[in-house]
């Protein structure tokens, strides 16, 4: 049965609701940025540009690098906006928007999140890259889909029973990443862990201007929380959403973190915009 009108949304010339894409501009890679200031940051180093557009704050440029064709994306911030941004994705790769019906064979694309984060352990110093083999998710977006057989239910009770976790927020989910894709970029240059994606900047993260927090002491908690070696890293805003969509939907995502702050050491980088050029670099060189 066809999907309807409402529910896969096209514009006049085609091209999906929000991205503004059609299937012949998308490349199986996929570079996602938040900034869409930052796309053109990543694309400085491609030798070819074919195609770019944007809608909002979704800004697309898909080109080529050493003969290997590559997308970049801005997702603007927040799982919300991952949501938008992977289900038009996989809709333009999946579904075929002429009958709205879902193809037979099913393709699968590769998701790479350049972003920045702040360490939570004292011992990852700004200026470092943090690969997430791990995504936990704060926000709640994944609770809409079915995810009981992609999260990991043994390491999510132990940080809800560490944490004392408020049962008026929604349930931490945790969600693996793409090993293949893990292998491919891990190095000596990059440790990985448990990347925590909140709701929110400030509040959500811990953080107090004028507004106090429901509980003060949870990245304290988070700090602490170690399962079987496995420890809360850093903190963002878009991994766990980017893990969990890749997964419902059969395709593969890494989320690269470049270290800007340390919340546990209270420090920020002398020249974050120095630390991700040299991590979209070091993603380049090994993609």
């Amino acid at each position: 049965m066809p999907i309807k009108d409402s529910e896969l949304i096209l514009n006049p010339d085609g091209s999906i609701y929000h991205l503004n894409l059609k299937p012949e501009h998308v490349a199986d890679t996929i570079i996602f940025v938040g900034d869409p200031d930052r796309v053109s940051l990543v694309t400085n180093h491609f030798d070819t540009i074919e195609f770019e557009t944007q809608k909002r704050e979704f800004k697309t440029q898909t080109g080529t690098l050493h003969g290997k064709r590559l997308s970049v994306i801005s997702t603007g911030i927040g799982t919300d906006n991952i949501d938008i941004v992977i289900n038009e994705l996989d809709a333009l790769t999946n579904i075929d928007l002429k009958t709205r019906t879902i193809r037979e064979d099913l393709r699968s694309l590769n998701f790479i999140r350049i972003g920045t984060s702040g360490a939570l352990q004292p011992d990852i110093p700004v200026d470092t890259f943090v690969i997430s083999a791990y995504g936990m998710e704060l926000s709640g977006m994944l609770h809409s889909y079915l995810t009981k057989h992609i999260s990991n239910s043994k390491i999510e009770e132990a940080f809800i029973a560490h944490t004392d976790w408020n049962s008026n927020k929604a349930k931490p989910l945790i969600i693996k990443g793409s090993d293949q894709l893990i292998s491919k970029f891990e190095s000596s240059q990059t440790r990985n862990g448990l990347t925590a994606t909140a709701n929110g900047f400030y509040g959500p993260q811990g953080r107090v201007l004028r507004l106090p927090v429901s509980d003060s002491m949870l990245n304290k908690k988070m700090d602490s929380f170690n399962f079987e070696g496995l420890k809360v890293t850093n903190l963002e805003m878009e991994t766990s959403g980017i893990y969990g969509l890749s997964k419902l939907l059969g395709h593969h995502a890494i989320s690269l973190n470049a270290i800007i702050a340390n919340r546990a050491n209270g420090t920020f980088s002398k020249n974050p915009q120095k630390t991700i050029e040299n991590l979209i670099t070091y993603t380049l060189d090994r993609i």
